[in-house]
């Protein structure tokens, strides 16, 4: 028996989990927080204190039970940031609902799927943004609405939808408008609610996430009060939210980064949640950073690279930033030292999770060391356990890469209505194998190394992209960069590097290589190297690599077997 420390740690807690629902957690809020500001949504107009937007939700939840929906059923929410996501989100927790987060980014199957997957009875949904017509499509999947009583829909493809909630624009045939809903419930429902509140239990489910569906149909993570809400809690606690911070979230709601990581940490606070607008736009980030006066901004990598490199950068004062988190998608170094000094973000986190696991596994702290926090996801969260194994499914030892596995109160209920699928990712001693190759250091520091799918193995050693595209951000003239590997008919796999080049910088492939010769070892240097534009994304911001890999594949002649086409 060897004395080597194994990759398992627990975050010690100096806090208790929060035993309510997210209804309780509201009127708490309402309670302590009455008269300081809760939504500011300056392209609506809107200002709620937390008094204001917890009587807002009460009346919005009382005309949800008005039209008929029962605990446990689902209500689907279809739109972009906005206050009534919000109120939806909130009502649907006091009326026992689940809320059904839906990518506004979806189209007629994928909404289709969606709904039918889950059974959503009621559907909240934008009219329009941009080019999606949301209320058009509704439309092509339930004609029936048009000539229908509102509330009572019955349509052949969308069985179990019963009422279609509309968000702004010229009132629809069929559907309900939204500021109308709270005028439906009288003093029965408030009363049903009242009763509720009291009932509901903090491992119900309150939510359902779609995975982004790369491989196969989108499954829908099934999230409780408990999860989602101690999560956001203890992702504030890290930041050290209070009532004075004001939190700029122009990461999507519809995901766990908008609606836990900026909501819940926001609720469980008192911390004002800021919306720049209805879709991300690096220009209105920084105005309403400086108008409102932000302590916190949140993104993915890609969002601050806009922030940074926005030619209006420099006229913004962004002085009042203090924190924020930085998560979604791996974080290049060179970006969070930029973030850091140009942003003033001194106290920002990096965040690590999945939605399956609500989401935050790690989270570095405001106050450890620069290089630990750009080097790495941090340590473990309170009242969490992590454990990294090798394909055979044991615990490795410090600082060798394996799965990374989380136990806790975090780990999903299941995917909703799919128990084999849930199997294969929780197994009988409850942990979630995430899919995530990682390393734990001696001081329990935690590396994301890759995807288990996305780790190169050419000529039987293993290549992580990540370690790769580390190196790479450091030419000064690569402001992006993705590797990931492509069929070789020689051994197996070979490195493939897309480049995004700085605006009015030339590079070539010989000097890319030339930057990595004695640097790295030159198995890691890539064989092929592409300069893009861009890289396909989730609307997420998180970057496609299979769909680059299927792409180069293609134009090379690769056969997806390793042979060449």
């Amino acid at each position: 028996m060897t004395d080597q420390v194994l990759s398992y740690v627990h975050g010690a807690a100096d806090a208790p989990l929060l035993g309510q629902t997210i209804g309780q957690a509201l009127a708490r809020a309402a309670a302590d927080w009455a008269d300081q500001p809760a939504l500011i949504a300056p392209a609506q107009g809107i200002r709620w204190t937390w008094r204001e937007l917890s009587d807002r939700a009460d009346a919005f939840a009382a005309g949800l039970l008005a039209l008929g929906l029962q605990p446990g059923d689902r209500i689907g929410i279809w739109s972009l940031n906005r206050a009534e996501w919000t109120l939806t989100q909130f009502a649907a927790a006091r009326a026992g609902l689940i809320l059904v987060t839906i990518n506004p980014a979806y189209r007629l199957s994928e909404l289709e799927f969606a709904l039918n997957k889950v059974g959503c009875a009621a559907l909240v949904t934008a009219t329009a943004f941009k080019t999606s017509d949301y209320l058009g499509m509704i439309g092509s999947l339930a004609p029936e609405l048009a000539a229908s009583v509102p509330g009572r829909l019955a349509a052949a493809r969308l069985p179990q939808l019963r009422s279609v909630i509309q968000i702004g624009g010229a009132p629809a045939p069929g559907t309900i408008a939204f500021e109308e809903v709270a005028a439906l419930g009288g003093a029965g429902e408030r009363a049903r609610l009242r009763g509720l509140a009291d009932q509901l239990q903090f491992d119900d489910a309150v939510n359902i996430q779609f995975t982004s569906g790369t491989t196969g149909s989108p499954k829908g993570v099934t999230l409780t009060h408990h999860n989602i809400l101690n999560n956001g809690f203890f992702i504030g606690r890290a930041l050290r939210l209070g009532a004075a911070d004001r939190i700029c979230i122009p990461v999507p709601l519809y995901h766990c980064f908008g609606m836990v990581i900026g909501n819940l940490a926001a609720l469980t606070h008192g911390s004002a949640m800021v919306y720049p607008g209805e879709g991300f736009d690096p220009h209105a980030t920084l105005e309403t950073v400086q108008a409102e006066g932000c302590t916190a901004l949140y993104g993915v990598p890609t969002m601050f690279i806009a922030e940074l490199d926005h030619p209006d950068f420099a006229r913004f004062d962004l002085g009042t930033l203090r924190t924020g988190v930085m998560a979604g998608a791996p974080c290049p170094i060179q970006v969070m030292r930029r973030v850091v000094e140009r942003m003033h973000m001194r106290e920002i986190t990096i965040a690590y999770g999945m939605t399956e696991t609500s989401p935050v596994s790690f989270q570095s702290a405001v106050d450890d060391p620069l290089e630990r926090r750009v080097a790495t996801v941090g340590r473990v969260h309170p009242h969490l356990e992590v454990k990294i194994v090798n394909a055979e499914g044991r615990v490795v030892p410090r600082g060798e890469p394996g799965e990374l596995c989380t136990r806790g109160y975090s780990v999903m209920l299941g995917y909703w209505d799919d128990p084999a699928k849930s199997d294969e990712v929780i197994d009988a001693a409850g942990w979630m194998h995430t899919g995530d190759l990682a390393t734990l250091d001696a001081d329990g520091y935690c590396n994301i190394v890759g995807r288990l799918k996305d780790m190169v193995i050419r000529g039987g050693e293993n290549l992580y992209p990540r370690e790769i595209e580390e190196y790479l951000y450091r030419h000064p003239k690569i402001q992006d960069v993705q590797v990931f590997g492509v069929s070789d008919p020689k051994y197996g796999e070979e490195l493939c590097a897309w480049i995004r080049v700085r605006d009015g910088e030339t590079v070539s492939e010989d000097e890319v290589r030339a930057f990595c010769r004695g640097q790295i070892a030159h198995q890691k240097i890539p064989r092929y190297i592409h300069f893009v534009e861009s890289f396909p994304m989730t609307v997420t911001g998180k970057v496609q690599k299979f769909r680059m890999r299927h792409i180069v594949e293609d134009q090379l002649g690769l056969a997806r077997d390793g042979t060449a086409g």
